[in-house]
């Protein structure tokens, strides 16, 4: 019987599956000694090694076609709990065009989507299993992903075929349940009354490769990494602004979720880029689990609402992020932390360096009151409680005491930051309550068209900073202490 190994390199970008250690070009020795300012803990994250059979499995075989109109999900399905029932392998397609619903993939399957291989999502939402799962940090019953790895260890989903959610019916449904729900003052549920289908869930699972593959049209989240931990996204390209631009279109979440890597990725969407998540409100606080140890490296970010965005569900805390070598273009924001006052939990320990973006709207955005008419619930006239759907109640659950619900921003690190091109350089609102403390620009460098604000902050070290500006402003810096931009930083464009 044959196998083959999966070895997580965790320094170095080369490709990741490997025959033996010997292989092994680098270790966590040799990086510290290339980068002794970084964490320790920032060469532990990704999945480790596992090995897989490597018999081959081709969905062909059990009934599959490749002709883009049948429905495919049983006879994919089947091939997978087949192969799952011999010990595992690899799953994989003929050359062709596939439509299916929900699937989900077992421990020890390599589920492989090779070139000219495409998988396309029904779009039919009927098509997409009802589970228990959570979505925007709050967990309710919701469909399926496309593909789904749900308690599942030692999985690998690679190839360089194309993974095409055929989201633009949904993005559509949601347009439309939005404009009956605004004006009856329910904008704060029309995201999740809209089931829309994510792409790619790995939930409650360990040791999780997702590499190479090219993603499409998401009908929602793209993917999203869910109470899991040592999970290695690297390589994929997600393309969601096919054939419009479609509502909440994250590229990668990182949700309650520990021990990842990301790395080798090139995003385009239509939200979030890279998002790291952890629960929202009366729900997230429940549920009280962090996002920690996340490392994202050597990647793009084309258009979308962050490069890194921090929130806006921090229910659970944010911590120990580390975020390096990306490159932006049409990006609405640089690193984007945001939370609301109902929302709680603290976001800590972040470094973002050896950055570069241009054509931007703002380059550091932090917002502890962000989208009130989304962040808040409020009930209104008309309807009783008592006969509300369960993620409704939940969503209106007040958090007790009020305090509980107040969100902390500390101890954040930019170094190495070219941003040109841009509207506003640093839009930074903390609240009375909460002080955004302890922020360092080390080495950063921006133009834009207008400095911004800062209010409720305290304690910034700046080294080696200039803002250069085309009206000339300056930071304006209310309510904050020991946050002083010296004059010789601000410069005329």
């Amino acid at each position: 019987m044959r196998y083959f190994f999966v070895f997580c390199l965790l320094a170095t970008s080369v490709p990741l599956w490997c025959c033996s250690v010997k292989n092994s070009p680098t270790t966590e020795k040799t990086v510290l000694k290339n980068n002794p300012d970084l964490p320790s803990w920032v060469n532990k994250v990704g999945a480790k090694s596992f090995l897989l059979k490597k018999k081959v499995y081709y969905v062909n075989d059990f009934g599959a076609v490749a002709d883009g109109k049948t429905m495919n999900t049983t006879a994919i399905q089947k091939t997978i709990d087949f192969c799952s029932k011999n010990g595992g392998g690899i799953v994989a397609f003929k050359k062709g065009i596939y439509l299916t619903g929900s699937i989900f993939i077992k421990t020890g399957i390599h589920f492989r989507v090779d070139k000219e291989v495409e998988i396309r999502g029904s779009q039919d939402i009927k098509d997409y299993k009802q589970i228990d799962t959570r979505v925007a940090g709050i967990e309710m019953k919701w469909p399926a992903a496309l593909i789904n790895v749900q308690k599942q260890e030692n999985v690998i989903i690679d190839g360089e075929g194309i993974i095409n959610g055929q989201g633009k019916v949904f993005w559509d449904y949601y347009w439309n349940l939005r404009k009956e729900y605004e004006p009856k003052g329910l904008r704060w549920i029309v995201d999740y009354d809209a089931q829309r289908p994510r792409t790619i869930l790995i939930s409650d699972s360990k040791n999780i490769f997702l590499k190479g593959v090219q993603i499409q049209q998401a009908g929602f989240w793209t993917v999203q990494v869910l109470y899991s931990e040592y999970v290695t996204v690297d390589g994929i390209t997600i393309r969601n602004n096919i054939g419009g631009h479609g509502p909440s279109t994250d590229g990668i979440d990182i949700d309650s979720s520990k021990w990842i890597l990301v790395q080798n990725c090139d995003i385009d969407c239509n939200d979030d880029n890279f998002c790291l998540k952890a629960g929202r409100d009366w729900d997230g606080l429940r549920v009280n689990r962090p996002t920690e140890y996340v490392v994202i490296r050597d990647c793009i970010a084309l258009k979308g609402a962050g490069l890194l965005t921090l929130g806006s569900e921090t229910s659970g805390g944010i911590r120990h992020v580390y975020a390096s070598n990306i490159t932006g273009n049409g990006t609405k924001n640089g690193l984007n932390i945001k939370s609301a006052s109902n929302r709680g939990g603290t976001v800590e320990d972040v470094l973002m360096e050896n950055i570069q973006m241009e054509n931007i709207n703002t380059f550091l955005q932090v917002s502890m009151n962000w989208n009130p008419s989304y962040s808040y619930s409020k009930l209104p006239e008309g309807y009783t409680e008592e006969t509300l759907p369960e993620h409704w109640k939940k969503m209106l659950a007040k958090v007790d005491p009020p305090s509980k619900g107040i969100p902390y921003f500390k101890n954040i690190t930019l170094k190495n930051i070219h941003v040109k091109k841009i509207e506003t350089a640093i839009n930074v609102e903390g609240m009375k309550e909460s002080m955004i403390e302890n922020i360092t620009l080390d080495n950063v460098h921006i133009e834009a068209e207008k400095a911004g604000k800062i209010s409720y902050s305290s304690n910034w070290t700046l080294k080696n900073v200039s803002i250069k500006t085309n009206d000339g402003s300056k930071a304006t810096i209310k309510n904050s202490t020991n946050v002083i931009f010296p004059e010789s930083l601000w410069e005329l464009k």
